[in-house]
C-alpha cells in the first residue's frame, strides 16, 4: 500500500475554502482516499492544524475535522529521537520560517521512506518531497 504524509498546510487548505490551495487539497485528499493510499501525519502536526485551524476557522471547523479527516490518518507519535533528529534539522538550516513542526515531520517522513505528501509549505518541495498525483 503507498502511504503518504499529511502536512498541516494540507489540512489547513482542504478546509478553508478561501486558501489558494484548496481546490488542489480537495483533489489529493479525494484521490488518496479513492486509492486506497495510507495518509500518516504525527502528533506535532496534529498539534499545530488544532491550534491554526481553531484559531482561523473556529470550533465547528476544528470539530468536523477532528471527526472527519484526521480519523483516516495513521498518528505517528514523536519519540525522543525523533525530535532530536527534528531539532537538529531546523538548527543546521538556522532558517527563520523552518517550524520544529516542518522539521520533525521532514524527520519522520525519511524514518518511514515516505517522498509524498499533501503539503503546500515550501520546505517540503526543497527537501524533494513530492505531491501524491505523481504517482498517477
Amino acid at each position: 500500500m503507498r502511504a503518504l504524509f499529511v502536512d498541516t498546510s494540507g489540512f489547513y487548505a482542504f478546509l478553508d475554502r478561501t486558501d489558494p490551495n484548496h481546490g488542489s487539497a480537495v483533489s489529493l485528499f479525494t484521490l488518496a482516499i479513492e486509492k486506497g493510499w495510507e495518509l500518516v501525519t504525527t502528533n506535532y502536526v496534529v498539534h499545530e492544524s488544532w491550534a491554526l485551524i481553531q484559531a482561523r476557522l473556529g470550533w465547528d471547523a476544528v470539530d468536523a475535522w477532528s471527526s472527519d479527516i484526521l480519523p483516516r490518518c495513521r498518528t505517528e507519535w514523536v519519540d525522543a529521537t525523533l525530535h532530536n533528529l527534528g531539532a537538529e534539522r531546523c538548527r543546521q538550516a538556522r532558517e527563520r520560517s523552518l517550524s520544529l513542526t516542518d522539521s520533525v515531520s521532514l524527520a519522520c517522513m525519511a524514518r518511514l521512506g515516505l517522498r509524498h505528501a499533501i503539503a503546500f509549505d515550501r520546505h517540503f518541495t526543497q527537501a524533494g518531497i513530492q505531491p501524491p498525483g505523481s504517482w498517477v
